[in-house]
């Protein structure tokens, strides 16, 4: 299975990036094929709503987001990576997930399989509320089929990640697809 990850963090060695590393290494022992797209680091602008697209052509704006499609739109599983910024997905994954507009239906056709994998500092019990709604929600519209979150609670720095639970599951998540 071909394997996008999609990494929201602009952290390139924070724990989203550790949970990150661990669920490659686990998907890569069970021989899948993955591969991280960076997208904090990428030319990727928001979408501006203009609609030129319809819902299904090319985008007007000409940017790193032409190459982020062609990857979903070859891939059997996108992963949504990013830590909690305000209770939801980093603001650089957010304007990727808002530019999919532009290619909705083929998007919805593949019927990818999907996860997600978040940290945030905060630990109480309704820490990820928002963004694990947001997530469901993405699946049931763009038709994913969720094979599984980590939602690592008090990983407010790498150490404490590090020293967490949370590595090990992420590691679990993708041996186990």
């Amino acid at each position: 299975m071909k394997i996008v990850i999609l990494m929201g963090s602009p952290n390139r060695k924070g724990s989203t990036a550790m949970l990150v590393g661990h669920f490659v290494n686990g998907a890569t022992e069970a021989g899948h094929d993955c591969e991280v797209v960076d997208v904090c680091h990428m030319d990727i602008h928001p979408c501006t709503g203009c609609v030129r697209c319809g819902y299904e052509g090319p985008c007007v704006q000409k940017d790193d987001m032409q190459a982020v499609r062609a990857k979903l739109l070859q891939c059997d599983m996108v992963v949504f990576a990013t830590p909690l910024y305000y209770y939801g997905m980093s603001a650089q994954l957010k304007m990727v997930v808002d530019r999919f507009c532009a290619f909705n239906s083929s998007l919805n056709s593949r019927r990818l399989k999907s996860a997600l994998l978040t940290v945030a500092w905060n630990a109480a019990d309704w820490t990820f509320d928002a963004l694990t709604a947001h997530y469901k929600t993405l699946v049931r519209y763009i038709r994913l089929r969720d094979m599984g979150m980590v939602l690592g609670y008090g990983c407010g720095t790498t150490g404490m990640t590090r020293s967490s639970g949370y590595p090990e599951a992420a590691y679990r998540l993708g041996k186990g697809l």
